[in-house]
Parts: structure tokens; sequence; C-alpha cells
């Protein structure tokens, strides 16, 4: 299945799958689901930037006509002008375990890299979340350490890994931006 695995940007008869994946809990999953918020907020960000700022950003993961999920990534300050990326996956439960996740990561990192100035990209995942770390691992990252109650869900504080790759470990940058149609 990862071979398959492309990015591209939510067109809106996307909305309602984007919208089900961050509202449902049973789709989020016990790491991402924050609790009943308005749904229409993913329509309006939509309508103003396509999901495309300059600060973040979302794109679908699909593979042939499947929609899988999404990849997401803000900018985060880092030190003085300097800042750097943080990137997200959430992914349909179906599409859990098969590699769309590692192969969606490397296609956002690579994305990045070849579209941005930026040297470092990190992502932060709970401690329990050993799929995700994983993913990460073979998507390139290494890991750094655990940053302690760095989240809030399902009533308490979570201590999350973080992982980064810098510009020049990653060999997945091609400068022909084959950020899997991105």
């Amino acid at each position: 299945m990862d071979d398959h695995v492309r990015l591209r940007p939510i067109a809106e008869d996307d909305l309602e799958f984007f919208e089900r994946l961050r509202t449902d809990p049973d789709l989020c999953g016990p790491f991402l689901w924050e609790g009943w918020r308005d749904p229409r907020r993913f329509r309006r960000r939509w309508e103003q930037d396509g999901w495309l700022g300059e600060d973040t950003g979302n794109l679908l993961v699909v593979a042939g006509g499947d929609r899988l999920g999404m990849v997401s990534y803000r900018r985060v300050p880092t030190a003085g002008a300097v800042w750097c990326w943080s990137i997200g996956i959430s992914l349909m439960p179906e599409a859990r375990g098969r590699g769309a996740g590692t192969r969606a990561q490397r296609l956002l990192a690579e994305y990045l890299f070849a579209h941005s100035p930026v040297h470092r990209i990190q992502a932060e995942t709970d401690v329990a979340n050993v799929a995700e770390q994983r993913a990460l691992e073979k998507a390139g990252f290494t890991r750094e350490g655990v940053m302690r109650g760095y989240s809030f869900l399902g009533g308490r504080y979570h201590d999350e890994v973080l992982y980064s790759v810098l510009r020049g470990e990653f060999d997945g940058v091609s400068g022909g931006g084959s950020g899997g149609g991105a």
C-alpha cells in the first residue's frame, strides 16, 4: 500500500471526510480526540485558505481514489527569527499499520524541505503511541526525548515523545518537488 500513498490539497468534497476524521472519537482514536468542538471550523478554515496557510496547513493522504487520512504542519518558533515545522497525522482505522503513515510523513517532510527554507521538522506523539513512534523512525526521524506533561487529552496531562529530522539528514529531498502531488 505505501508505494501508492500520495498527498494532495483538500477539496470541497473532502470536507465531510475531514470533519468526521477530526471530530468522531472512534476515528480519531485515543491520541487525537480533543472533545466536542465546532465541526464547522474546518469548513470556515477551508474557505479562508484551502487549509494551505503560511503558518499551518493540512493535506489529504490518499491511495488511488481512497481517502486514508490527513497530515498537518504548523510553524513553531525556535530562537530569534528561526523556526521549524511540526507535523502530525491522522489516519482512518483501516489504513493504520500498513505503512501509509510512514509514507505520508516522509512525503510531507520531503515537500516541506523542498518548498520552504526550514532546517528542522519535528513531530510529537504520546508516549503510549508506539505505532506512531515506529512510523516516525521508519520515516527518518530521530527520537530526541520525552516532554513531560506536554498535552492534555481525556481529562489528564500526557507525556509526549519528540522526534525530529534535519535538512542535511533527510535523504528524501529530491529537489524536484516529488512530494507526492502536494
